[in-house]
């Protein structure tokens, strides 16, 4: 095996770990998403029921239903940020494992390549 080869296989093992964190990354932002805006759904409903203290401190329900919405909007575009690193990754590591297989070829045909010239020797040599 080649040393080119070995480099490029360790580095399409690393875009592929790299790739996959940006997607854990994405859904891990999704997800808080979600819970901030079943946070800010939740304090909108509880407002004006019975049993809410709204009534008495409007301006802390109002502040925390702003911060809820505003993690939301941070988490969404924090997705969409790592929407476009996937992206880039799942590019880089394709034009990687395109430049690791294209060297496994070439090694392959420089192997077979020299074994078909032994056997020639050989066979020159078993006749001489």
């Amino acid at each position: 095996m080649t040393a080119r080869k070995d480099r490029l296989k360790k580095l399409v093992k690393v875009q592929e770990q790299l790739k996959a964190l940006h997607e854990t990354r994405h859904a891990g932002f999704l997800a808080a998403a979600v819970k901030a805006e079943a946070e800010a759904k939740e304090l909108i409903e509880r407002f004006d029921t019975d049993s809410s203290l709204g009534p008495l401190f409007p301006e802390m329900y109002h502040r925390r239903i702003t911060d809820a919405l505003g993690r939301q909007e941070r988490n969404l575009g924090n997705a969409r940020q790592e929407v476009s690193l996937i992206a880039t990754a799942t590019a880089r590591t394709n034009m990687v494992e395109r430049a690791y297989k294209d060297e496994r070829r070439r090694d392959e045909r420089e192997r077979s390549d020299r074994e078909r010239l032994d056997l020639i020797m050989q066979k020159r040599v078993d006749e001489g």
